[in-house]
């Protein structure tokens, strides 16, 4: 089953379309056997807020592939990524087990005051990180910012599966703390039964944040 670390470029927040794709395939934690990047042609005009972080215009892209061209290659187990659930549903939501390294980060890293890539690769890759940075908003370059903090990861929690990263990144979504609404900042535990029951009745509310109402976490 293929493990591969994914970055995406898009049109912007708002409805998202694909605009650039970068992956690469992961043998081990530690090795990577292949690798993609292709730029794509969306039916939307690029927003000046993501021309302004990526550096793609629309005019780039006039002889690319339509976005709805890009599919996964076969056999795809698991997608690592920095805030994952993002580029998974640019990419049409596969049915694929996500490895989110920013809640690793947030969970292994609480002393560190950001927890974007940027700031996570000054953190621990300092004597590179200003140089490297420059290249920072193409996917292919942040697929490789994403896999040196793996890399990082991976040997501060001591695993040597994919399985293994994934249940530790799925324990480190849940979070500890509200992070919205009249409660927010306050500890899970803590928060009044009653608004937990509400919470639990509305239609929107995230898995994990679930999870952590429920007391599963």
């Amino acid at each position: 089953m293929k493990c591969l670390v994914l970055d995406t470029e898009t049109t912007g927040f708002v409805e998202p379309e694909l605009i650039e794709v970068a992956w690469l395939e992961m043998k081990s934690p530690t090795q990577a056997v292949g690798f993609f990047e292709q730029r794509y042609r969306p039916n939307k005009s690029i927003s000046f807020g993501a021309m302004a972080t990526h550096h793609i215009m629309d005019e780039d892209l006039a002889d690319c592939p339509p976005s709805s061209d890009f599919a996964l290659p076969p056999d795809v187990g698991y997608l690592i990524g920095h805030n994952v659930d993002f580029d998974w549903g640019v990419i049409g939501s596969p049915d694929v087990k996500r490895i989110c390294t920013v809640a690793l980060c947030r969970e292994l890293y609480p002393e560190v005051d950001s927890h974007s890539l940027s700031a996570m690769f000054y953190y621990l890759e300092r004597e590179t990180a200003r140089e490297r940075l420059k290249s920072a908003h193409s996917a292919m370059a942040d697929v490789y910012l994403c896999r040196d903090i793996l890399k990082h990861i991976i040997a501060k929690l001591g695993v040597n599966t994919w399985g293994d990263l994934w249940r530790a990144s799925e324990s480190a979504r849940i979070p500890k703390v509200m992070p919205f609404g009249k409660h927010k900042g306050m500890a899970i535990k803590d928060i009044p039964a009653d608004y937990k029951q509400w919470l639990l009745r509305q239609s929107d509310i995230d898995p994990y944040l679930i999870a952590a109402i429920s007391g599963k976490s």
